[in-house]
């Protein structure tokens, strides 16, 4: 009894072997060109500015100074841009996850009367577009130029998640519940809030992640259809200063930036404030992030 809940090993050939030696190495080589440049800007954001200047920091920091965060957090541009960039990553993503779901839903559903030609419809504006001057003449028209309706309505859906989630709800929600939901006296609607949408927590924290990640990253949309610089996001204060290599008037006039010469370190102290959020948020939803997409896009 006790030989049968022993584990069976399996004996790996030698091509097995080497094949699993190759998938190593390849995955350390990847994770060392993803943590190598990581730990180069931590440790520079965190160096002395003299340091950095000279090219001196690499993995290691050289001394230590919070100069570079002081200095983020003196400059209002970039204050102002992580507020415009929180409030645009939370309400964009609100309005992304919604419509998804209530478009992936009744696609899901066999007897939605025209579900082949809306399908269609939603897979030729993934592979066809109307392109970059179209759609910003559909803005301007739209009067929606340096408003905040400019960065979200025109990306509401992504078509790829939108059929993520249509696949999940197709091969996790049965067709029994609705029925049984129907004899209970309940409709579609209290079938999609009080049903559907509790069982569906782990595509919804799929559908967060993407797209909240897709618009705290976002700057190309804001910089065609913003003007006014306090309603710039953070990555595109963050993209002025890491291009131009310039500083706020407010910061420029700071004697103690130009004699410590802080736009290294600034750079270095952007990008770090920038990408935290982000590293804080993805191990809360990881597990969640798995299994939905795994059952996302494996069963069909």
């Amino acid at each position: 009894m006790s030989n049968l809940n022993k584990p069976t090993k399996v004996k790996l050939s030698s091509g097995d072997r080497i094949f699993y030696i190759g998938v190593d190495v390849m995955m350390i080589i990847i994770g060392l060109l993803v943590a190598v440049p990581i730990l180069h800007i931590i440790s520079a954001s965190i160096s002395q500015p003299s340091a950095v200047t000279q090219g001196k920091v690499f993995l290691l920091p050289q001394g230590f100074s919070l100069e570079g965060y002081k200095a983020v957090f003196r400059d209002d541009n970039i204050l102002s841009g992580y507020g415009n960039t929180i409030l645009y990553t939370v309400l964009g993503t609100v309005i992304n996850v919604c419509l998804t779901i209530a478009a992936a839903y009744p696609l899901s559903r066999k007897d939605m009367p025209g579900r082949n030609w809306i399908m269609f419809l939603f897979t030729f504006s993934m592979m066809f577009s109307g392109g970059l001057i179209p759609t910003y003449l559909l803005v301007r028209d739209l009067k929606m130029i340096n408003t905040i309706w400019a960065l979200l309505l025109p990306y509401a859906i992504n078509t790829y998640n939108m059929i993520v989630a249509r696949t999940f709800f197709a091969s996790t929600i049965p067709k029994e519940l609705l029925e049984a939901t129907r004899i209970d006296g309940g409709d579609d609607f209290t079938f999609f809030f009080k049903v559907v949408v509790p069982l569906s927590k782990s595509i919804i924290a799929v559908l967060s992640l993407y797209y909240a990640v897709a618009a705290w990253n976002s700057y190309f949309s804001a910089f065609l259809y913003l003007n006014d610089q306090k309603k710039f996001p953070l990555q595109l204060v963050l993209r002025d200063i890491l291009i131009g290599n310039t500083m706020s008037s407010e910061m420029a006039e700071s004697a103690s930036v130009v004699q410590n010469d802080l736009s290294g370190i600034l750079k270095y102290a952007s990008i770090i404030c920038a990408s935290l959020p982000v590293w804080i948020i993805y191990p809360i939803v990881q597990k969640h992030f798995v299994k939905g997409v795994m059952i996302g896009s494996i069963k069909g």
